[in-house]
């Protein structure tokens, strides 16, 4: 009985604990997680120095979502798994002198946005005297050289003027007016060079002709309220006999290349030598055609012995660009004094904005200091900058200032890629002018950047330019 009792309850229970297993089973895991409905960041804000960075956040998404931004920042994505990917944020350096902003927006179809805060402390400024020197450094500077210093003052960090270097044969204005077909406005400064001197002027005979007596171009361009500009790639002899075929028209032993001529600057630069007596002559040349702009009340932005500071050992030993570089820092300041002294001095030039030119090579800027001829001596800082974009130039502005502590101005004295005006002058880069160096070897000097520049606001036109007179 008892015996019968105890298995009967056995089976009752077993059938009970069978019934209760099929009514409520144990659930099994889901291999597969749900996709999110919102989007989640890892990071809600990212707080970034002045030099930019570049950060790591961890994304929660359906798919790897799409980014607003704007264009100083850049997200790339991984791998997405399990709804989750890392995203690299990267923010270049800020050129400006104040702090920016942005919020980043994170979009998947689907699912709900995300933002991200980034926010960028501002470029540090440069130290800077407070203000540009008032006067130009030559006492006896003509009324139209103080004119257009002042001016230049008054417009520096407001706007910029507009400028191309003329080609051929370095004294027409057959570009500013390719320019102005371009976009309907003339550039505010055009750029002549002596390149040509040595044959100027060329004989009758010749079928190509160069004569800087011709100041028409210049005087054009004055008179139309347009600024001037003169650089001098100044060509010599690589020997004496060199020289003396060259007085007899035959040039072929001259270039201005360190490469090209193997021209003595410390020879040049000793009373008695053929190379200092070729010099002084070559100086008493260029000071009658520099006289002839002179006496027309043309003030000339005078920019010789261009790109000497900051080539110099760059390219390899004694690898300066020029001739007037390849001596060393000590020679070329004397040199640059040489001429000042007999330009101004002897042959009493007063038109003339003394410009003195660094080559923007990377790396350069350590050895500015040792080639700057010094503030009693420069008016105008230029750089000459040829970059594969059109983005404002901090690096170069900074050793600009920096080499005159602030007392001088400063210009892109050339350019390939012509530096935005409006970024620039955004970014509190007070650069005066821009010179275009030709209008076919640069990709982003497009006619249409040339039109959008000429009828900004930031710039300035020889249409919108002073008399100076």
């Amino acid at each position: 009985m008892n015996r019968s009792f105890f298995i009967a309850s056995f089976v009752i229970l077993a059938l009970l604990w069978s019934c209760g297993e099929k009514d409520n089973p144990d659930p099994e895991p889901d291999p597969t997680p749900k996709a999110p409905t919102a989007v989640t960041l890892s990071e809600s804000s990212l707080n970034v120095e002045a030099a930019g960075g570049t950060f790591d956040i961890t994304v929660e998404s359906p798919f790897i979502p799409q980014v607003e931004k704007p264009s100083w920042v850049t997200v790339t994505a991984g791998t997405l798994k399990d709804y989750a990917v890392t995203m690299n944020v990267t923010v270049a350096a800020n050129p400006g002198y104040e702090a920016r902003e942005a919020t980043l927006t994170f979009k998947a179809t689907g699912a709900t946005s995300a933002t991200l805060k980034v926010t960028q402390a501002a470029a540090e400024k440069p130290e800077t005297a407070e203000e540009t020197d008032a006067n130009l450094t030559n006492a006896k500077a003509s009324r139209q050289a103080i004119n257009v210093y002042s001016f230049l003052r008054e417009q520096a960090g407001k706007k910029m003027l507009s400028g191309v270097q003329s080609g051929g044969t370095a004294n027409n204005n057959d570009r500013v007016n390719q320019v102005f077909t371009m976009t309907g406005k003339h550039p505010a400064l055009a750029g002549y060079d002596y390149i040509f001197l040595q044959y100027s002027p060329t004989p009758e005979s010749w079928s190509w002709k160069v004569n800087y007596e011709d100041i028409s171009a210049a005087r054009e361009q004055w008179e139309h309220n347009g600024l001037v500009s003169f650089m001098w790639h100044w060509n010599v002899p690589t020997s004496r006999d060199a020289w003396e075929k060259g007085k007899t028209g035959d040039f072929d032993g001259y270039g201005f290349y360190s490469d090209k001529t193997s021209f003595s600057i410390a020879n040049a630069l000793k009373s008695g030598t053929w190379e200092n007596e070729f010099l002084l002559q070559d100086i008493k040349k260029v000071a009658g055609y520099l006289k002839l702009l002179q006496d027309a009340g043309i003030p000339v932005l005078w920019r010789p012995l261009h790109e000497a500071a900051g080539n110099y050992s760059v390219y390899g030993t004694n690898g300066a660009w020029f001739w007037w570089g390849r001596g060393g820092a000590d020679a070329c300041k004397r040199l640059w004094k040489l001429l000042r002294d007999k330009l101004e001095g002897e042959y009493g030039l007063d038109n003339l904005i003394w410009v003195w030119t660094l080559d923007a090579t990377v790396g350069a800027e350590k050895d500015y200091d040792s080639w700057y001829p010094g503030n009693d001596q420069v008016d105008i800082v230029g750089v000459d900058i040829y970059a594969d974009d059109t983005e404002a130039k901090e690096r170069q502005y900074k050793a600009a200032v920096a080499l005159s502590g602030g007392h001088k101005l400063v210009t892109v004295s050339e350019c390939g890629n012509i530096p935005d005006p409006a970024k620039c002058l955004s970014a509190g880069e007070t650069w005066n002018w821009f010179m275009a160096w030709d209008l076919e070897s640069y990709p982003l000097n497009t006619a249409s950047y040339w039109k959008t520049m000429m009828l900004s606001p930031r710039v300035l036109t020889r249409e919108s330019m002073p008399s100076l007179k």
